[in-house]
């Protein structure tokens, strides 16, 4: 970084800038994916830091280092590994698809073998989310990247795309190998394990298409008659869902904005420092040196344009986008917590209604109903009994069922509730420091090569005018 601790912002005139202070350019991606890549990030108080700077053990920096240790000690009690790496593009008569290689190493009791490889499309990894979903509906599943990511997008299989696609899927697999029940999931395990042939055969396994229709036909039907005494932590986290969402939505979209704004003032910028040159050709020495400056400095600042826009483009935005994904996930499980909810509603109501007419049964209705029918009025009486009985008795074993399962879901949603909101909140806090670190670092630098212009320009001056005094 530029500045070290205890310098001022702002840099001296007497210092001088080299040549080239933005060191290595980073290459500008218009394709940039909306996936989270965490980087590194080292703040001061405001101030960039040099990392070859001494700094007392009480300051931020070695601070965030020793939380960065500590995240790295916890390492060493994890034994699920997983890399997603090597995409091979595959072409068909019928399609055009990419697989990536899922790499595994553990060293878990119940995997036959400590490492894996396997090859994987994106379908498979849209049905290991679903699975999950529908075995664990409770439980926050991380998003994966979606099918398009970027607007205007031409070529789908591009390197670009495929590279943060990969990152995405790597991303994706490792959060659910850190998720302590997520983890354990027997379609998991399949899904590291095995051949693409057993895979397939695994998927012909699940609920055929009239169950899973069922399914969803009564999902709705709860949704529409929704839930008539949700507890109130369940309402509260909706309600900060709802507000969650709607403000991380806004700042992705913002953001998006100011980034293509910003590479459309790059591009302008580059436009200038070429121009001044040329110009200053044309110019004798007194405004040709002037020119060449003003040249030198704008190609210096679309350089550090270029570092920041690539650096908001590969952090800030990914993360706000994930969370806007993240948020929708929510919703979706917060909708499948109130469905176990409203059809346990459904059939408590359902229940009450049955000992209802099982007591209207025992009057005479029943026995005067039979008597006009012709049949016998006490064995019709009694027919009806037991079959209400009956009735009654599978509506209490389905209660306790839903019961349990409620219990459960809530129970399971609340552990991960808080699971999630310490994740997010690390993965916020670590996105906005490092984009503050990396603003400070680019206002410092783009002033420093203005500044050293200014000072020089000074210099000239003088020289000239002690010349001009001495003739």
């Amino acid at each position: 970084m530029s500045a070290a601790i205890g310098e001022p912002a702002i840099v001296s005139r007497s210092q001088t800038i080299p040549a080239d202070i933005s060191g290595q350019m980073l290459d500008l991606d218009e394709d940039d994916d909306l996936e989270v890549f965490s980087k590194d990030v080292i703040v001061t108080e405001g101030r960039a830091i040099n990392p070859s700077t001494q700094t007392s053990p009480g300051s931020m920096v070695n601070q965030y280092k020793f939380e960065e240790e500590e995240e790295e000690e916890g390492l060493d009690t994890k034994d699920l590994f997983i890399t997603v790496d090597n995409p091979e593009s595959h072409v068909t008569a019928v399609e055009t698809f990419i697989t990536y290689r899922v790499l595994t190493k553990t060293t878990r009791s119940e995997f036959d073998s400590s490492e894996y490889e396997v090859r994987r499309r994106y379908q498979d990894f849209l049905w290991l989310k679903s699975k999950l979903e529908e075995t664990h509906p409770t439980l926050i599943v991380h998003p994966l990247p979606e099918k398009f990511v970027m607007k205007g997008m031409v070529e789908r299989f591009n390197n670009d795309f495929i590279d943060t696609r990969r990152k995405a899927l790597h991303k994706f697999l490792n959060r659910v190998s850190d998720h302590p029940i997520l983890s354990c999931s027997d379609d998991f395990k399949v899904f590291l394990t095995a051949q693409a042939w057993e895979l397939t055969s695994h998927k012909k396994q699940g609920p055929g298409f009239l169950s899973r229709m069922g399914d969803t036909v009564r999902a709705l039907s709860n949704s529409v008659r929704g839930v008539k005494n949700r507890p109130e932590e369940f309402t509260a986290m909706q309600e900060y869902v709802e507000a969650f969402s709607q403000k991380i939505s806004s700042l992705d979209k913002v953001t998006q904005r100011i980034v293509k704004e910003q590479k459309e003032y790059l591009e302008e910028l580059k436009e200038c420092a070429p121009t001044y040159t040329l110009w200053s050709g044309s110019e004798e020495e007194q405004l040709a040196e002037p020119l060449k400056g003003v040249a030198g400095c704008l190609e210096r600042c679309c350089q550090e344009t270029d570092q920041q826009v690539h650096h908001l483009s590969e952090v800030l935005v990914p993360t706000l986008h994930e969370y806007v994904l993240c948020s929708e996930g929510l919703k979706a499980v917060l909708r499948r917590r109130d469905h176990i909810q409203a059809e346990f509603e459904a059939k408590s109501e359902a229940l009450a209604t049955k000992k209802v007419d099982r007591e209207a049964e025992s009057g005479d209705q029943g026995t005067v109903w039979g008597s006009l029918l012709g049949r016998n009025p006490e064995q019709v009486h009694l027919q009806r009994q037991e079959r209400l009985g009956g009735e009654i008795d599978q509506l209490k074993e389905e209660l306790d069922r839903l019961e349990d399962r409620g219990e459960w879901a809530n129970n399971a949603l609340k552990g991960d509730w808080s699971r999630w909101k310490r994740s997010m909140r690390a993965d916020l806090t670590s996105a906005f420091l490092s984009t503050a670190e990396k603003n400070v670092d680019y206002y410092e630098k783009c002033l420093a090569v203005w500044e050293t212009f200014l000072l020089s320009q000074k210099t000239d001056g003088l020289q000239e005018g002690a010349e001009d005094e001495t003739s």
